[in-house]
Parts: C-alpha cells; sequence; structure tokens
C-alpha cells in the first residue's frame, strides 16, 4: 500500500512538473500532465490533490474535465493562441528545416487534438 502510494506520489509530482515546464515550452504539453498529476495525486496525497484541484490556474479546467470531460470555450481558445504563439516563436528562432517541418507536424497535431476535446460553453 505504502509502495503504491508513493509510486502515486513521485508519478505526480513528475507530471507536476512536467505540466508546469510544458507553459513556456511548445513540444512539452501542459493539460494532459495536469490532467495526470490530478489522477495521481487522488491515489497519494489528498493535500497535494486538493491543492492542485483549487489553484487558481488549474482548478476550472481540472474541475470542467472531471466533471463535463470537457474544457471551456474560452480556455480553449486561449489554448489554440498561447500553444500557437509558442510554436510560432519556435519555428522563427530555429534554423534547422527539419526542426521546423517537426514543430509545425506537432503543432498541427496539438491543434487536432484540442478540436476533440468537447467544449463547453463559458
Amino acid at each position: 500500500m505504502a509502495f503504491k502510494r508513493g509510486f502515486y506520489l513521485i508519478c505526480g509530482l513528475c507530471s507536476l512538473a512536467l505540466g508546469l515546464l510544458g507553459i513556456p515550452l511548445p513540444i512539452l504539453p501542459t493539460v494532459p500532465f495536469i490532467l495526470l498529476a490530478a489522477f495521481c495525486f487522488a491515489r497519494s496525497s489528498d493535500r497535494l490533490h486538493n491543492w492542485l484541484m483549487t489553484h487558481p490556474w488549474f482548478s476550472e479546467g481540472l474541475n470542467d474535465w472531471a466533471q463535463n470531460r470537457g474544457i471551456r470555450k474560452g480556455l480553449k481558445k486561449k489554448a489554440y493562441i498561447v500553444s500557437g504563439l509558442s510554436f510560432a516563436v519556435s519555428i522563427a528562432i530555429v534554423p534547422l528545416i527539419w526542426v521546423k517541418v517537426m514543430l509545425l507536424c506537432f503543432a498541427l497535431g496539438l491543434g487536432f487534438f484540442l478540436k476533440q476535446i468537447p467544449e463547453l460553453d463559458d
């Protein structure tokens, strides 16, 4: 039991760290890692789970996902804008063509993924 809780705690902390890194980095997605962190914290630490579920940056999206399996239109629009700008800057800065193509493919993949997520009214 303690091993399982420790495993979930370590996975949750790593997922949270990757999700936070994903905010400024275009290649790393934020939302899946934050969702995974919430899942892991729910199984390992009530205190961290409550902190994440009430955090001003993540609580709205996490609660919408937990209750309705969707995200609000405004949040989805912000995700498109921030990820689009982040990828655009990265593509503009990178000197290698193959990396630019790879970043563009990741951006398109993320766009298609976001499009598949059900929208909730604001």
